[in-house]
Formats: structure tokens, C-alpha cells, sequence
């Protein structure tokens, strides 16, 4: 594999990148990473999760307009943030077993003037990460994970905290923190009521958990939750102390089905597929084209990526190409022509890229590596 090759340089026309490439808009990112920060204020500490992008210097570019670090959802995640000098990285995650622990403890080490954390939700892995740092040194950051309503990780009762909590705070190389307690269905809830009642039920169950470590005489400095589609609730509802918006920076088409609330900042579309026109067909009534990116370029979990340019719809995906037909008049399409593609979820379609694009006005500003592509582990 060829490590110099890049879809473009600095300087080059939008028009010249080489397809199928993943381009963020510039102008439309910072105004997004704005708005959070002015919707937020001072109520609580802002830590964007990177799973979205996984990209370094967009994390540092979030940092240098006031995010306190980053989450992610890896181990391998936190260590490509890490070494591209993000100081301040929170896996919340669960990290289970012995050779992703024994990672874990290592990044800590290898990284002693940077924050490193992690979550918890089951006594025995919170014992194993004891015995580790305490015979290999290191220190870490540790939440306790609160189910709050999503029904995936986290312990289910308020109470339930409690022990998990003692037996951190009596390891002195593990900093007891607080509580993840995010509710990641909540953020696509299509109704501003729905999504409402979900953060007002994980609220309630955060407060009540923490209520349970504070009559135990336990620590619980932070309360952290709370995404694209929900954070500002987070944030007015007293009890969260931070949020974690990710997607907010890029947007997708799934996010844009929600049904928009006046109190939350509305977010522009700053990521989009690059593709070129590879093939036109005129003769079958409504045209035909065929795109040279599919299934290896964007994700579908969320349905297909919408067309940025009207008068054509996607009839059909494969690894390698999207068939377009026309629906409307508009202007005519030639091969090699480039088209933009909006991503239906951002998350796995950057995942399945190496470069990340960065334009403005038409320009590439620079080309910024995927750091944390494929860090599953």
C-alpha cells in the first residue's frame, strides 16, 4: 500500500480531489463548533466525543475553541488521540479483558501528564483494573456507568453504584470521578417531547445515583452525558456537569430527520461524499448515472446517502457504485463530473476512510489523516 498517496494537497481545487473522498467544509465546521460553544456557555464543561470523526486535528481544533479533551469509544481510539496530543481523553466505554486492561494501563504510563479514563459497570472488572495499576503503576481516571435508559451497559439501579465506588476510591491510583450516564436513543428520538422525556428520566436517575454515593460519603465530581440531539437539556437540567456531543461537528441525514427544537442551535451539513461520474446513460427515458463510490465509502445502517443536487434519486448501492436515475429536469451530467453525496450517519462512513479532506470556499485547506480508522480494539 502506498502511505504518501492523498486524495489532495492544499491549494487544489474541490473539483481535482480524487474520488471517492470524504470533504469537510470548513467554514460550515467552525460554525457548528461556535454555536455549541455559545449554547452551552458556562453551564458545563463540553467534551465532544470523537467516535464521529477519529480524526486528531479536529479534536485539537475543538480543545483550542474550549472542549476540555475528547471521548472515545476504544482503547485503540484513545491511544491515537493520545499520541497526537490530546491530554485529556475519556473511554466511555467498558474496557473488559485481560489484554485490553494490561492497554489501558500502559497508555497511562506512557502518558503520565495527560488524563486517561475510563468507565465501569460490574465489580469484578473494577477489581481487575485495581490489581493492575496498583502492581504496574499508572493512573486513571474512573466513572461508574449508570444505565439511564439506553439497555445496553451500565449498572441498573442507582444503588448499585455504591460498591463500585468503594472499591475505587480505595485503589490511590484510580481517580473516582463521577457517573456516565448517557442515553445514546434519546439523541434520535424524531419528537422534541420524546427526546425531552428521555433526558428528564436519565436525569432523575443520575440524580438518585448520585444522591446514593454522597449519603455513602463518596466523591462524584462529574456527571457526563448527554449527544448531538439532546445536550442542551443536559446542560439546563442542573445535574450534568458535562456533555458529549460528537456528530454536531459533521452532521448526517439521520440527525436531520429529528424534528428541530427553537431552544437547540441548528447545525449545517459539513461533511459530504466526494464522487465522480463514471457512467451516463440517456437512452432508458429518465438517464441514468453511475457514481464511483457504494458500500465501501459510506455507511447504510441509516438508510442511503441523499444526493446534494436535485433532479436525481439513488435507485441502487454496490461495493463500488451508487446508480442514480433522474427524477426531474436539471443540468446535464457528463462523466467525470463530480458529485456530493450527504452521508446518512456520519460515525461509519468516516470510519471507512484514510483522509478527511478540509475545503473552503471551493479550495483545499488541508488534508487531515483518519487517526483512529479501524481502532476497534
Amino acid at each position: 500500500m502506498d502511505n504518501s498517496w492523498q486524495p489532495a494537497r492544499p491549494g487544489d481545487s474541490v473539483k481535482d480531489v480524487d474520488t471517492p473522498a470524504l470533504l469537510l467544509d470548513l467554514d460550515r465546521f467552525e460554525r457548528n463548533l461556535e454555536r455549541l460553544m455559545q449554547a452551552v456557555g458556562s453551564r458545563v464543561r463540553v467534551r465532544p466525543h470523537a467516535k464521529s470523526h477519529k480524526c486528531v486535528q479536529i479534536a485539537l481544533r475543538q480543545m483550542a475553541a474550549g472542549c476540555i479533551g475528547v471521548c472515545v469509544q476504544k482503547t485503540s481510539e484513545a491511544a491515537a488521540m493520545l499520541a497526537g496530543g490530546v491530554h485529556d481523553v475519556l473511554i466511555t466505554n467498558e474496557v473488559v479483558g485481560a489484554r485490553k486492561l494490561e492497554r489501558l494501563a500502559a497508555l497511562a504510563r506512557q502518558y503520565p501528564q495527560a488524563r486517561l479514563g475510563t468507565c465501569v459497570d460490574n465489580l469484578d472488572v473494577a477489581r481487575q483494573l485495581v490489581r493492575l495499576v496498583e502492581s504496574q503503576g499508572g493512573r486513571l481516571d474512573v466513572y461508574i456507568e449508570l444505565d439511564v435508559g439506553q439497555g445496553r451497559c451500565g449498572v441498573a439501579a442507582p444503588a448499585d453504584v455504591v460498591p463500585l465506588a468503594k472499591a475505587i476510591v480505595a485503589c490511590g491510583r484510580l481517580t473516582f470521578m463521577g457517573l456516565h450516564a448517557y442515553h445514546g436513543a434519546a439523541q434520535h428520538r424524531r419528537g422534541v417531547a420524546e427526546r425531552r422525556a428521555a433526558v428528564e428520566h436519565a436525569t432523575v436517575r443520575a440524580a438518585a445515583a448520585r444522591a446514593a454515593l454522597r449519603a455513602s460519603s463518596l466523591p462524584c465530581e462529574i456527571i457526563t452525558g448527554g449527544g448531538t440531539g439532546t445536550f442542551l437539556y443536559e446542560a439546563q437540567g442542573g445535574v450534568y456537569a458535562e456533555v458529549q456531543p460528537g456528530s454536531f461537528a459533521l452532521m448526517d441525514i439521520d440527525y436531520a430527520r429529528n424534528e428541530p427544537d427553537p431552544q437547540l442551535p441548528r447545525f449545517e451539513q459539513a461533511l459530504t461524499i466526494l464522487t465522480s461520474v463514471t457512467s451516463v446513460h440517456s437512452n432508458e427515458g429518465h438517464g441514468r448515472i453511475t457514481l464511483d463510490a457504494g458500500l465501501k465509502a459510506f455507511s447504510t445502517d441509516s438508510g442511503l446517502p441523499v444526493p446534494a443536487f436535485d433532479g436525481w434519486q439513488i435507485r441502487s448501492v454496490s461495493d463500488e457504485h451508487t446508480v442514480l436515475h433522474r427524477i426531474a429536469d436539471g443540468p446535464p451530467v457528463a462523466i467525470g463530473d463530480k458529485a456530493l453525496l450527504i452521508p446518512s450517519h456520519c460515525d461509519p462512513t468516516v470510519n471507512l476512510h484514510d483522509w478527511i479532506v478540509a475545503t473552503r470556499g471551493g479550495q483545499v485547506e488541508a488534508a487531515w489523516r483518519v487517526d483512529a480508522r479501524g481502532a476497534v480494539f
